[in-house]
């Protein structure tokens, strides 16, 4: 009997498909046994077809078997069940993107993202929920319906990539795929409990998109630890000729094992970045506890942040422009649609002018500037940056935002966001890390910060942090 289970790490249940120990078959009998005891009551997996699944899995065993034979190697996620965000097409499966319009939309061509997932051997099982056109950190839409947390199940699991983050939290898949523009991949990593990266500008590439230079989303991993997420990085990233700027560095150079260290550190730490946004009480609490932690292991932490006084702007202004572009036809032909928030967002980018866009891009570039000064190697910069992945724990599964923060309202559905999005315009690699708890048990995430191009070097220190 093997020792693999659901709630094994990933690179134990490919290792133990690679030998034998398991099979891919029952790997995935272990997984929709998972999926039927859970999904039910969270909602995290759509789409599911376990007769397809059961075919993949069968046909994993085959290719190890053939391997075997002539001495070639698997893939690095050879066997292991895999469910795509709802927002990634796959080839022959329903892709809904959360949106009644797209209900019964099956994709002819894989995503770039999903091509390589599939290369490396997975067995794909279904989808993960999303929000509407993965608009919003609360996952839910009129297609399949709300997906709760995990730990608490009247409360949001995030989003958009809450369907995944729960998916993982619960051992439904051992490993997921998201994307984040103002937070997608880092909020519902803070509020299951789990890992999720938003990588460098150009770190795992996308194809096709409608528009190549737009770049305030990007793809990325999500595991329940910083190894496996190493793991599944290793197989996104790395270039692509149809990703004209995509990075240079092979998968390879994210592959664990990691080594970091804490000691030595020049670290930053930031509850709110100079008043930037409102934090939750208890969340800061946390947040400010990860002090003395990164003291005690040998790092030099001072109170401090970068300025990013555009940042607020420079999103809002691009969110609204790319969502125009990409979905205001949509919106124009079906006027009732798309969810209310969404539709407002959209109409936001009609109003924008070329000079409005032109501002946002020039502040975008000053604040990749400032960050490259704030962490500059000089001596005088620093390695890390530390603040909150979300303001707020996780909110009432029955609300679509939270409308107000230590009793401050908050005017609109990004607001209580500005600790993701706030980074994301800055291009910089983040990594949220499960760092706390409420007092009530709910998970707090850490978010960390590093400079343009220094994946593999966060990577480090967020195992390093994990494993204090």
């Amino acid at each position: 009997m093997s020792g693999v289970s659901v709630d094994s790490t990933a690179r134990e249940q490919a290792a133990a498909v690679r030998t034998k120990e398991i099979s891919a078959r029952e790997l995935l009998d272990l997984h929709l046994t998972r999926i039927a005891e859970r999904n039910p009551e969270l909602n995290a997996i759509v789409s599911l077809d376990e007769e397809r699944a059961r075919e993949g899995a069968a046909e994993a065993d085959r290719a190890l078997a053939a391997a075997g034979r002539g001495g070639t190697e698997v893939g690095a996620l050879h066997g292991l069940p895999f469910a795509f965000k709802d927002t990634h097409a796959v080839a022959g499966w329903r892709t809904t993107y959360g949106s009644p319009l797209y209900a019964e939309h099956v994709p002819d061509t894989d995503e770039l993202i999903v091509e390589r997932v599939r290369r490396a051997g997975v067995v794909v099982i279904g989808k993960t929920n999303v929000p509407e056109f993965a608009a919003g950190s609360h996952t839910f839409n009129r297609v399949f319906g709300t997906t709760l947390n995990p730990v608490d199940p009247s409360r949001s699991a995030g989003g958009s990539s809450g369907g995944a983050a729960c998916a993982l939290a619960t051992g439904m898949v051992p490993l997921a795929d998201g994307s984040d523009m103002g937070g997608s991949l880092r909020n519902p990593a803070s509020f299951c409990g789990v890992v999720g990266l938003r990588p460098s500008l150009g770190r795992v590439p996308e194809w096709p998109l409608y528009n190549q230079w737009e770049t305030t989303s990007v793809g990325g991993p999500m595991a329940r630890n910083v190894g496996d997420l190493a793991l599944l990085l290793s197989v996104l990233a790395g270039p692509d000729p149809r990703a004209p700027q995509a990075l240079g560095d092979p998968g390879a150079t994210f592959a664990p094992p990691l080594a970091g260290s804490l000691a030595g550190l020049r670290v930053a730490l930031s509850v709110d970045l100079g008043g930037a946004f409102e934090v939750d009480h208890e969340v800061a609490a946390v947040v400010e506890s990860a002090g003395p932690v990164l003291t005690a292991a040998g790092a030099s932490v001072t109170a401090a942040h970068p300025v990013l006084t555009e940042a607020d702007d420079t999103f809002r202004t691009l969110r609204a422009w790319h969502l125009q572009a990409k979905l205001g036809g949509l919106l124009a032909a079906h006027p009732d649609g798309l969810k209310p928030s969404l539709a407002d967002n959209i109409r936001l980018g009609e109003h924008l002018t070329g000079a409005d866009v032109a501002r946002a891009y020039t502040q975008r570039t000053a604040l990749s500037e400032r960050m490259r000064e704030f962490f500059a190697p000089d001596g005088q910069g620093h390695d890390l940056l530390v603040l909150p992945v979300s303001q707020v724990p996780p909110f009432p599964a029955d609300q679509e935002y939270p409308t107000q923060i230590n009793g401050r309202p908050m005017a609109t559905y990004l607001d209580w966001m500005r600790a993701a999005y706030l980074i994301t315009v800055t291009g910089c690699p983040a990594i949220s890390v499960p760092f706390g708890h409420t007092s009530d048990g709910l998970p707090v995430g850490l978010q960390l910060v590093a400079a343009h191009g220094r994946d593999r070097f966060l990577l480090e220190v967020a195992a390093a942090l994990e494993a204090r």
